[in-house]
């Protein structure tokens, strides 16, 4: 096995693992999102951010409860996917002038980012199924229920919200 993984030999090694792993992209989000919430101008999506912040805060107590029903210890597995999206993001913005532009880079930014969990998300809601764990299954669907509706939200803002018409426009 690699080096990262030589602790997983089970499919509940491997739940537990990834769970871990979510767990530490949602905390990084929370960390991440105030500096997307400060750098956006469209109203829309500094509101729909600010919506995400608080419900990211929700996914991680979600994540604890979930740590608890399955009897394992709430902890973080470093997620070098997540970290690289967000640095990307910071890399991208960091350099963008124009507002409208700028709006429509953090929107691809935080869709990266939703796509990432609801690809997680749906991974540990088939694992839980599979292990017969209902009951985690369940909690973790309504997290994967929000970052699919987040994801939406995210894209209505771009196209019907014109965020993307304004930075193409300039």
């Amino acid at each position: 096995m690699g080096f990262f993984s030589k602790d997983i030999s089970t499919m509940d090694d491997l739940f537990v693992h990834t769970l871990r792993d979510i767990y530490y992209a949602e905390n990084q989000i929370v960390k991440a999102l105030p500096k997307m919430i400060e750098k956006a101008t469209d109203m829309q999506l500094r509101q729909g951010f600010e919506t995400h912040l608080g419900e990211t805060k929700t996914h991680i107590s979600r994540l604890e409860q979930v740590f608890e029903m399955h009897g394992v210890q709430a902890k973080q597995v470093r997620c070098p996917a997540i970290d690289g999206i967000i640095e990307e993001t910071d890399e991208i913005t960091g350099d963008i002038d124009d507002k409208q532009v700028l709006d429509a880079a953090l929107i691809a930014a935080a869709q990266a980012v939703e796509h990432y969990e609801m690809t997680r998300y749906g991974t540990l809601v088939a694992w839980a199924k599979q292990l017969g764990r209902t009951d985690c299954a369940a909690v973790l669907q309504q997290t994967l229920e929000e970052e699919e509706a987040t994801d939406k939200k995210l894209t209505q803002i771009a196209e019907a919200g014109g965020v993307n018409s304004l930075a193409a426009a300039e």
